[in-house]
């Protein structure tokens, strides 16, 4: 268990680790938190996403840490945000999700539809090289583009999340608002901000830096949050 001196220091180390990763999230973005292409390749848009999820995992729990170690009023009330929020200029922004979203329990899932069988396979002669495809299988399928992907909803978490690392007060004040509130309604079902189990982005083999952090910030948020038995 963290003794009260030592959380603040673990909330700012992760949090400055945080705001690295997430720099370094725009910058895969090609950009430096402004604008964004159009379309990115697929297979980059997953390892941002993948990362992503870790990261504002890793800031949820960061935030109920500074919360519960914080012991904050509850502010007065506000009508709860839904959505997308409009800015001063203009432009739509989305806010941070403080609340982990809840596992889905798949239905059983159809039998696996079966690959094609092997096909025999034919070599021919074209511009000097030579080229070896399946039989059936067209020649210009065998170097297809990569599929492009549209970066906007990627762009908008990635600001949710810078935005609520600028500012983890502000967003512990959100998160006591928002308990209170749902205490109070029987509409909204869950009222802990961390689902049970593993966080989501959770990986039991860490691969990147982001998995670490994660597992760390998770462990901080469980001992913050676990009853004391002394």
């Amino acid at each position: 268990m963290f003794s009260a001196m030592d959380i603040p220091a673990a909330i700012a180390l992760n949090k400055t680790v945080l705001a690295r990763i997430v720099a370094g999230l725009f910058g895969l973005l090609g950009l430096a938190g402004n604008g964004a292409p159009a379309t990115i390749p697929s297979r980059l848009h997953r390892s941002i996403a993948r990362a992503l999820l870790s990261a504002e995992s890793a800031a949820r729990r960061l935030i109920v840490v500074l919360a519960r170690i914080t012991k904050m009023k509850v502010p007065p009330p506000r009508p709860a945000p839904t959505g997308l929020m409009r800015s001063a200029e203009g432009q739509q922004r989305r806010t941070f999700r403080l609340f982990d979203p809840r596992q889905r329990f798949l239905r059983q899932q159809p039998p696996a539809t079966k690959g094609p069988r092997p096909q025999p396979r034919i070599s021919f002669f074209t511009d000097g090289e030579v080229r070896t495809i399946a039989w059936g299988q067209h020649a210009s399928d065998v170097s297809p583009q990569e599929k492009e992907t549209n970066p906007a909803q990627l762009l908008r978490r990635l600001e949710a999340l810078k935005a609520a690392l600028d500012d983890l007060p502000r967003q512990a004040r959100r998160l006591v608002r928002a308990l209170e509130r749902r205490q109070k309604s029987p509409r909204l079902k869950f009222a802990m901000p961390l689902r049970p189990g593993h966080a989501p982005g959770f990986r039991r083999r860490p691969q990147l830096e982001i998995d670490h952090v994660l597992q760390q910030c998770d462990w901080l948020a469980r001992e913050t949050l676990a009853p004391d038995t002394s």
